[in-house]
């Protein structure tokens, strides 16, 4: 289960990582110069050529790349070989523009198997294990990932795909199935389903790996418990490779991420300057191997902090924070900046209240409301619960905000990824 405790007295040497990725990050740039008319140009309008970035400082003199350059680039626009060395394509789901198209050669497929396979391991999992794979198969990266993943770790892949609750638990009696792979609100609902049936102990799971949406410590709290499992945070965005370019240990401090493939750097969201590990901002990716589309300093907007120290568990892979949440879904309200995650750490610290809630922001008058839906653990009163989450409200975020306690249960549960913020002021 969850471990809090983080000390550590040895920090990662820094320098020597740099070092190592450096050797890569030199090639991978002289080759994405070449070979991609994308970068080229890019990279030309800035006045930096290929022996302009040797080490990773030399990235903060490199222009970003954006989703809308992808999208702009639609469809393979930033592809960066032959078309006959592409074995396959994936896709974003392009809900609020058009989709990006990331292709892979047949060498991407396997490093995105083996990172997958390595975040398998670290979880726990054994080749003896039945690993029920829940998320979307496609043109999304998830499905198929975490298939890949658990063959090339050797374990049995059961390859349900999303949906369909009833026969969901009847795969999961019948087979026997210990690792459970899907979404957090996914996960929470399965839970939930299984505790009111009351099959806790048909169930044979120990495992349960989550990814594709932010997850509270709270909402983890309650899967294990009623699970009696433990979890892990998986980490990925379809751009670089999909899920699987991270994972949390069992330790739980924080995400390793597979250094000698990729390069984590921590920006000012708000100036770009590149930010010193052990400081909060914008999460920037530069892919080190990928040959069909390579990115080079990547602005994912997720925001995460890079670890000075060394994860207890010894590995030798270094970490970011869970994810807060993203730039681009920061709300303001009454002039404060709010984060949905921060909604997560006033609930953690909230007695009877749940994992689960809803921000409903409206206008009234010209002047912003904000109201908090919240569930209540059974047995806690409902107005004991809103007070005290209205006074952590104020004391950690420094706004008042209207809650509304409901009994657990009453908001909506999902077998995709749940929507927290409902923004109806332009309504």
């Amino acid at each position: 289960m969850a471990v809090e405790e983080r000390e550590c007295n040895v920090e990662i040497d820094f320098e020597e990582l740099f070092e190592e990725q450096s050797r890569k990050l030199s090639a991978m740039v002289e080759s994405l110069y070449r070979n991609s008319p994308f970068y080229r140009e890019k990279l030309d309008k800035a006045g930096i050529k290929p022996e302009d970035v040797r080490c990773v400082q030399d990235l903060e003199k490199v222009p970003f790349t954006t989703k809308s350059e992808l999208r702009e680039g639609y469809p393979f626009g930033l592809m960066a070989v032959p078309e006959e060395q592409v074995v396959r394509i994936h896709s974003s789901s392009g809900t609020t523009g058009k989709p990006i198209i990331v292709p892979y050669t047949k060498n991407d497929v396997s490093v995105w198997a083996e990172m997958m396979a390595r975040c398998m391991e670290m979880a726990g999992v054994t080749p003896r294990d039945r690993v029920q794979v829940t998320p979307g198969y496609g043109l999304w990266t998830a499905g198929i990932g975490f298939q890949a993943g658990v063959e090339q770790l050797g374990a049995m892949a059961i390859p349900t795909g999303p949906g369909n609750t009833e026969k969901q638990l009847e795969m999961m009696v019948d087979i026997g199935t210990t690792v459970l792979i899907g979404t957090s609100s996914y996960g929470l609902l399965l839970a939930e389903e299984i505790h009111k049936r009351g099959i806790r102990d048909k169930v044979k799971l120990r495992i349960g790996i989550f990814g594709s949406e932010r997850w509270s410590d709270k909402m983890r709290a309650r899967i294990e418990e009623d699970l009696g499992i433990d979890t892990f945070d998986i980490y990925g965005l379809t751009e670089i490779y999909g899920p699987g370019i991270g994972i949390d240990c069992p330790r739980h401090q924080g995400i390793h991420f597979w250094s000698d493939h990729l390069i984590f750097e921590i920006i000012d969201p708000e100036t770009g300057k590149q930010l010193p590990p052990g400081t909060q901002g914008e999460l920037v990716i530069t892919t080190l191997t990928k040959e069909g589309m390579p990115l080079l300093r990547y602005r994912t907007h997720d925001v995460s902090t890079l670890h000075r120290e060394k994860c207890l568990c010894g590995s030798p892979f270094p970490m970011i924070d869970r994810v807060l949440g993203r730039t681009d879904d920061m709300i303001k309200v009454k002039g404060v900046n709010i984060y949905p995650g921060q909604i997560d750490h006033v609930l953690r610290m909230t007695a009877g209240a749940c994992s689960e809630y809803q921000i409903v922001l409206t206008r009234e008058n010209a002047k912003d409301r904000i109201l908090i839906k919240v569930e209540a653990e059974d047995g806690c009163g409902l107005e004991k619960v809103s007070g005290e989450c209205k006074k952590n409200i104020k004391t950690k975020i420094g706004i008042i905000a209207d809650v509304e306690t409901v009994p657990r249960g009453t908001l909506p549960r999902s077998e995709k990824k749940t929507k927290r913020v409902y923004d109806n002021r332009d309504c």
